[in-house]
């Protein structure tokens, strides 16, 4: 059998940085400065001048981004908040960790992110937010959802978990909301050595009380105001996705390169190549087909030893946790769930990996 591919190569990722990497864990650790310090704040500032905001509040984890994003907004019980049924549950899992009510809104077929059309029938007087998802790296309709949000007076919580550099004309996804949350897991865009997260916001007010939620509910050392979390990302994993971060542009744009390429080789296949919004920069976190008969194509690329990938088999509004909310009607999540699948995908694909890809695809797409 020919050389494995992964769905990503985290080796080679890291690979050109890791003595850069070393010498500045070296650094920290000649310090002993390791919570909330200035690699923290480097990561904080550089980031939210990035992307154009005024704020950035870096945490523990993407999900935890997304709690504080809700608490930030004085979210809770008896509260509803509008969220994608297709994607990754921690979306809808924080907003039941603030004791509110996901609403689970259906997707568009072709770009799979939520719609202002699908959204809005959705609106009640118990609507505290609506989070969508910029879903493997394409952005969602902000304009639309934007303008919705305004007319109902409610706040737009940016998942840009998997997005980060993507734009919608010219203006990055993460400055369009009142609060925006990244996850800095290893597999992301901007990824490091573990978990972290950050929530973005123009809001001073937002900010300061994103500050105090992440550290025990305290402003001053042991004043606790209100009940605050321990989700501080520490001085390691901020200097590890500093490092990564002065390259972020030229990894988005290997991801790019990699998705013409399959673009190129299957676009004269029976399947769905990844939609691109008018007006957008897609950033490919994944690249997912839409093809029928999808899991006999995923296990002849086991079989040749080529990663791929469900995302995602299960819907947030079929899965247990969420059974006992009222029945939610998302047809389009339910048929993506049995037709989507991604390929590997990361900055360092070679075009050879590709081909070979590609041939697999088109050789069990005609029956050899």
């Amino acid at each position: 059998m020919e050389q494995q591919i992964p769905m990503v190569d985290l080796r080679a990722h890291f690979a050109p940085l890791r003595q850069e990497i070393l010498a500045g864990i070296g650094e920290i650790l000649d310090q002993a400065s390791f919570i909330l310090g200035a690699q923290g704040r480097g990561l904080e500032t550089e980031l939210a001048e990035y992307l154009g905001v005024a704020h950035g509040v870096a945490c523990a984890s993407g999900t935890d981004a997304l709690l504080l994003a809700l608490r930030a907004l004085d979210i809770g019980p008896g509260d509803e908040v509008i969220v994608p049924t297709f994607t990754f549950i921690a979306t809808a899992e924080a907003v039941r960790y603030v004791g509110a009510t996901p609403v689970f809104a259906d997707v568009d077929p072709d770009y799979f992110c939520v719609t202002a059309a699908g959204i809005a029938p959705l609106i009640t007087p118990r609507t505290r937010a609506i989070i969508p998802v910029h879903l493997y790296g394409q952005a969602a309709p902000m304009p639309e959802l934007v303008q919705l949000a305004q007319q109902h007076g409610i706040p737009l919580i940016e998942d840009m978990a998997q997005a980060i550099g993507a734009r919608l004309h010219g203006q990055r996804v993460g400055s369009f909301g009142h609060l925006a949350c990244v996850s800095f897991f290893p597999s992301k865009n901007l990824g490091g050595a573990g978990d972290g997260g950050m929530v973005f916001t123009n809001d001073e007010a937002l900010a300061t009380r994103l500050r105090g939620l992440r550290n025990h509910g305290s402003w001053r050392t042991y004043e606790h105001e209100i009940l605050g979390y321990n989700s501080r990302l520490d001085e390691i994993q901020a200097l590890i996705l500093r490092k990564l971060f002065q390259h972020i542009d030229d990894y988005n744009a290997g991801r790019q390169r990699a998705a013409g390429l399959y673009d190129a080789a299957l676009q004269d296949l029976p399947l769905q190549i990844p939609g691109r919004r008018a007006g957008a920069e897609h950033v490919f976190h994944q690249y997912t087909l839409q093809i029928t008969e999808r899991d006999a194509l995923r296990a002849r690329l086991h079989a040749e030893g080529i990663a791929c990938g469900v995302y995602y088999p299960i819907p947030c509004h079929q899965q247990r946790a969420f059974a006992d909310l009222p029945p939610s009607h998302c047809p389009v999540a339910e048929s993506l769930k049995d037709k989507v699948l991604s390929l590997p995908m990361f900055p360092e694909l070679s075009s050879a990996q590709v081909e070979r890809i590609a041939g697999v695809i088109r050789a069990h797409l005609q029956g050899e």
